[in-house]
């Protein structure tokens, strides 16, 4: 069955939250969100294709940083609502220039940041 991306479940602004996550290391590197044609484009090209909310537009992962996504895989949840990418990351997934967006822990109450920004080459 070939799979269709209309099909599925995206909200009333007609995105669907995209969890990116390292194909070798299993690391949760982000979270960013993707309309039916960013998934097309994301599955004909290979590279990660998000929409962005602020600019209303497609932000092609590393287009202007560098530190692209590779899709590897591509999963949907169970429900259709949730799409997870596993990804060859090149380069800081975050724009703080970090490895992962998810590097603030939350421990006995306080914050606390568990990365620092990666080197630069």
């Amino acid at each position: 069955m070939a799979f269709d991306p209309t099909t599925l479940q995206f909200d009333a602004a007609g995105l669907i939250p995209a969890i990116a996550q390292d194909a070798a290391s299993g690391e949760v590197l982000m979270m960013a969100w993707m309309n039916a044609e960013a998934v097309q484009r994301t599955l004909d090209t290979g590279q990660v294709t998000y929409w962005s909310r602020s600019r209303q537009e497609f932000w092609v992962k590393g287009a202007t940083s560098g530190n692209t996504q590779a899709l590897v895989e591509f999963h949907l949840d169970c429900d259709r609502d949730c799409l997870l990418l596993t990804v060859k990351q090149d380069g800081p997934a975050c724009h703080t220039g970090r490895r992962t967006c998810f590097f603030t822990a939350v421990q006995d109450g306080k914050e606390v940041e568990t990365a620092t920004p990666m080197a630069q080459d």
